[in-house]
């Protein structure tokens, strides 16, 4: 059994928010942990508060990672804009886990899915921009997420769910199909893509949602969508044996 263990490709999988791991709320983190198992990965779960030498030693050990959604957005400074009045609070050491763990995953060339938040992470860690609030810059009349993330009894909200279609690309590969539905649950996108960035998928009110890594042969794919909420859909599943299959093959050319 501990052969088998140590044969699994090892994911890193950052913390969504610094207070919720101060709190050991694992409810929401343990669905990215669960869809790395399910597709036959070792989920890692890493702390926002290593120090950066910890961080980097842990990262170098790992095969993958997969970076999670927050609550959180990240800080407009970063891509030279002012605060949108609806923009939530930044979550430093997020900002700074999820950077370390970018630099050093293109430089190693080691597969990174990013998911969410992690996608706008990835898009400002490339010099890319967002837009701050679907609702108010863009005025779409689609759906991409709920108003309240809780019902009044602490109950979560169901996902907001649309149609989004997709260009060539790897994601369009896994799909199999040029259209499919996904599940939403963000008030941010990308603005302007990263360097290295190409859009492969979008909402019918052009609203991006996906990003691939062109810059090399790396594996690297963000979605707005949340396919770790999706555990019986084949695309979100798709996904996640994809990402396992591209860091067995980076791990067996080290």
């Amino acid at each position: 059994m501990a052969r088998q263990t140590q044969s699994r490709p090892r994911v890193g999988v950052p913390w969504r928010t610094a207070a919720e791991e101060a709190a050991n709320q694992r409810a929401k983190i343990e669905k990215y942990l669960q869809a790395v198992e399910n597709a036959g990965g070792e989920a890692v779960l890493l702390s926002l508060v290593s120090t950066p030498e910890d961080l980097k030693r842990q990262a170098e050990n790992l095969d993958a990672f997969v970076l999670s959604g927050s609550p959180a957005d990240l800080d407009p400074a970063h891509f030279g804009a002012p605060r949108h009045p609806a923009t939530a609070d930044a979550d430093h050491a997020r900002e700074r886990t999820d950077f370390a763990l970018l630099e050093h995953a293109l430089s190693a060339g080691k597969p990174v899915l990013a998911i969410c938040y992690g996608l706008q992470s990835l898009n400002v860690f490339l010099g890319g921009s967002l837009v701050q609030d679907i609702p108010a810059e863009l005025g779409t009349t689609v759906c991409h997420s709920p108003e309240e993330e809780e019902f009044p009894n602490g109950v979560e909200m169901p996902d907001s769910h649309h149609g989004a279609r997709f260009d060539e690309g790897r994601v369009l590969k896994l799909s199999g199909a040029a259209q499919a539905e996904i599940n939403s649950s963000h008030h941010q996108s990308v603005l302007e893509p990263g360097r290295g960035l190409r859009v492969t998928a979008r909402a019918p009110d052009s609203v991006i949602e996906a990003v691939e890594w062109t810059a090399d042969e790396n594996w690297v794919v963000g979605v707005q969508w949340h396919p770790e909420r999706m555990p019986e859909d084949a695309l979100a599943q798709a996904l996640f044996r994809d990402l396992l299959t591209a860091a067995r093959q980076t791990h067996a050319a080290k």
